[in-house]
């Protein structure tokens, strides 16, 4: 069993205990990740007694969960979760907070239905004020179709192998509990503006907020406006990831959040050709693609170390750019990007149907299919891509004050694509301070802002046009490191048989191919990928994360090359 150094020293009464979401922090916090119990179940009726403990948050097919067995698309995963609530712990209202529950989750606090959430990568909450007890009993009901009912499902496969990883479901990120006063808080949407040198809160339930800028540990604004002006504006950006503290204030309650000065955007460089902008300055984002998955935990990091290391490793070898791929993280691994300087390219989980020529065949010679053909794209749920949506909307919103996210990525090389332009469209009325890239790869149907590429088998050319040429994904080289795979396959684009040979490759791809086109429009790339997943041996990482296989002097030495 191939398990990470952090899985290895897991804390089984309460693994992932931080603080979970920095973005909007209350003093009030109560952990329940831990020692659950659950059982499989043919009907969703709580069961007496239960077979299983259960890790929480780890899925019940991880090897950390310590159940090791898959749920059946006729089965319902039931948990049940015993805890005491302190004493001083309430002050006027109490949430249950879900990071994440695959797919259907309906929630019961001392036998009573407390409500129901559909999609499996979204946080929720409800509040359990009227149920919470002294002493309580949380159950979750989870009905994981995987692939069956078109919902949103990611890289997940009944039947793994090659680029389609291990099923799993249930609970996955952590389950926490808050308490607010009765007048409270709900949300504060931030938007910066930079070019006019100033800041937005929009607090939800339209009530008025205090807020309180920091700059370090001087105080620089005290205000109830929504819109505040900075002076002598200090720049987020990679080579300075400058944040700015706040803290909201709202009768008896108190956030605490950050912000960073910033401006995403497209527009052409000083010869006229179509650039990827930060601050207003061209700016190449160059990037790794990052699925964020885990031996021992698969979607589940077995800790937030291990989120850290990643995020610092990959800054520390000179890449400025994450993609991150069919998969929407813990907060805590958006605010180490936020802290240490990485810009972040956030798909969105794909679903639909069976995937066939659509994905596999047809965009290899050139053929661009119309979305709006549901069949072809196996997107005939209307139930699913009602999900959709609500998913999109509920990921841009969760995620909008993360200053580190610069592209919403709708679809991915025709996963279940339907209607991208109006996804497009959908998006830009949310958010229209990113970047939005419609259909990653192929099937682009004309509203994006990128001219959008994946190319792993036949040669890298540059066509510039009139949007910023990204080159989405590309590489792949693959390489096996005995002693640190997931089982003896091998899936990669181009497979190597020593880090030497490996080595020569990546070098060879990025000094006579990439660096040489960056004059030619090429504005951003993404190379295929950070670690080894499941079959796939292409990371720079083993899938353990204990074998880097590009010595690191390497990758600096030509990323200092790969910019504008």
């Amino acid at each position: 069993m191939l398990m990470t150094k952090w899985g290895e020293d897991l804390n089984k009464n309460c693994p992932l205990s931080e603080y979970p979401r920095p973005q909007f922090k209350r003093d009030s916090y109560l952990n329940l990740n831990g020692i659950w119990q659950c059982e499989f179940c043919e009907s969703e009726e709580i069961p007496s007694k239960f077979s299983y403990d259960i890790v929480v948050p780890f899925s019940p097919e991880t090897p950390l969960s310590g159940v090791n067995r898959m749920l059946k698309s006729n089965e319902y995963l039931i948990y049940n979760k015993k805890f005491d609530l302190p004493d001083d712990f309430n002050k006027g209202k109490v949430f249950v907070h879900f990071g994440a529950v695959d797919q259907i989750a309906k929630v019961y606090l001392n036998g009573r239905f407390v409500g129901v959430h559909h999609g499996g990568y979204t946080p929720f909450s409800f509040e359990v004020s009227h149920l919470i007890q002294e002493h309580n009993t949380l159950n979750v009901v989870v009905r994981d179709l995987t692939e069956k009912n078109e919902y949103s499902r990611g890289k997940q496969k009944t039947n793994r192998g090659g680029i389609w990883y291990s099923a799993q479901s249930g609970i996955w990120q952590t389950v926490w509990l808050e308490s607010t006063p009765d007048e409270y808080i709900p949300n504060v949407r931030i938007t910066p503006d930079l070019d006019n040198q100033t800041v937005m809160f929009e607090a939800d339930g339209n009530i008025t907020v205090q807020k309180l800028i920091y700059d370090g540990d001087k105080l620089i604004a005290d205000t109830t406006d929504t819109v505040v002006k900075l002076e002598n504006v200090k720049e987020w950006s990679p080579e300075n990831p400058f944040l700015y503290d706040v803290v909201f204030k709202y009768k008896n309650d108190e956030v605490r959040s950050y912000f960073g000065m910033r401006k995403f955007s497209v527009g052409t460089d000083d010869n006229g050709m179509p650039r990827l902008m930060l601050n207003n300055k061209p700016y190449f984002m160059n990037g790794l693609l990052d699925q964020g998955y885990y031996p021992d935990g698969l979607l589940t990091p077995p800790s937030n170390e291990a989120m850290k290391f990643d995020v610092k490793s990959i800054k520390n070898l000179g890449f400025n750019m994450l993609r991150k791929h069919i998969k929407i993280e813990p907060m805590l691994w958006y605010h180490y990007c936020d802290v240490n300087g990485i810009i972040v390219w956030q798909d969105m989980i794909n679903g639909g149907g069976n995937y066939g020529l659509e994905v596999s065949a047809i965009p290899f010679v050139g053929i661009n299919l119309d979305d709006s053909n549901y069949k072809t794209f196996k997107r005939t749920s209307l139930e699913a891509r009602k999900l959709y949506y609500k998913e999109l909307e509920e990921m841009i919103a969760v995620l909008y004050n993360c200053p580190c996210i610069a592209m919403w990525v709708p679809f991915n090389e025709g996963w279940g694509q339907f209607d991208s332009n109006y996804a497009y469209t959908l998006v830009k009325a949310m958010d229209s301070t990113r970047i939005v890239d419609s259909a990653s790869g192929w099937h682009d149907r004309g509203q994006t802002d990128v001219i959008s590429k994946h190319i792993y088998f036949t040669p890298i050319k540059v066509h510039s046009g009139n949007k910023p040429w990204c080159l989405t994904e590309f590489g792949g080289l693959s390489t096996r490191v005995k002693g640190h795979t997931f089982n003896n396959k091998m899936f990669g684009y181009k497979i190597f048989n020593s880090k030497q040979g490996i080595t020569k490759a990546y070098k060879n791809l990025f000094e006579k191919t990439i660096i040489p086109q960056i004059k030619d429009g090429l504005s951003a790339t993404v190379y295929t990928q950070v670690t080894d997943v499941e079959d796939e041996l292409n990371g720079l990482f083993t899938y353990d994360r204990k074998v880097q296989k590009i010595d690191t002097e390497v990758l600096k030495s030509i990323n200092e090359r790969v910019k504008l």
